[in-house]
């Protein structure tokens, strides 16, 4: 099969692309980020996830190319476990509100210095995480803040493929963006 000279078809800035180009570990939050930020709950207090399938597969892109995934979370869920398993994230932390506290614990567990870390946040609890890594993303419905500190901004929203948008910027940075 050929291979296709092709490029992302959204805008990448090229200090978006110095940066996401070292990028080692990618930190994803979940609700905001990997969903929309919906939470339903049912009567019998049973919560449900949407999670994008392309996002799935821009993570398994990433992991196949030597990108170590992780999450973390203030929340606590099976669901995010169980899509965590799916995909083969290994570092997952959940119920956890100081997520900096979080991300020290992930840096002293894969040696992977900040500046090779790249985290994809919604809210103002992703900004102490986000302050300190090589590459901060925001996707499209983050809160203002959160976009004014992160070095690039999906156009796409949480839930709806933006996660594969930050991934497609990684793999093409680095050159391995092929099809």
């Amino acid at each position: 099969m050929n291979k296709l000279n092709l490029k992302p078809d959204f805008e990448m800035p090229p200090h978006a692309i110095e940066r996401a180009r070292r990028v080692e570990l990618l930190i994803l939050d979940v609700d905001g980020v990997l969903t929309d930020g919906s939470l339903d709950f049912s009567d019998a207090s049973h919560q449900s996830k949407s999670f994008h399938s392309r996002d799935g597969l821009g993570l398994k892109l990433l992991a196949a190319n030597g990108i170590e995934l992780a999450i973390i979370t203030s929340r606590r869920s099976t669901l995010v476990a169980d899509r965590a398993a799916e995909l083969g994230i290994a570092h997952l932390y959940q119920g956890r509100s100081d997520k900096l506290g979080a991300y020290g614990e992930l840096a002293a567990a894969t040696g992977i210095h900040a500046d090779d870390t790249g985290y994809v946040g919604d809210d103002l609890v992703d900004l102490p995480v986000m302050t300190r890594v090589g590459f901060a993303a925001a996707v499209a419905d983050a809160d203002h803040v959160v976009r004014q500190v992160a070095h690039w901004t999906t156009p796409l929203a949480g839930g709806r493929g933006a996660v594969r948008q930050v991934c497609e910027l990684i793999l093409f940075a680095r050159g391995r963006y092929e099809h």
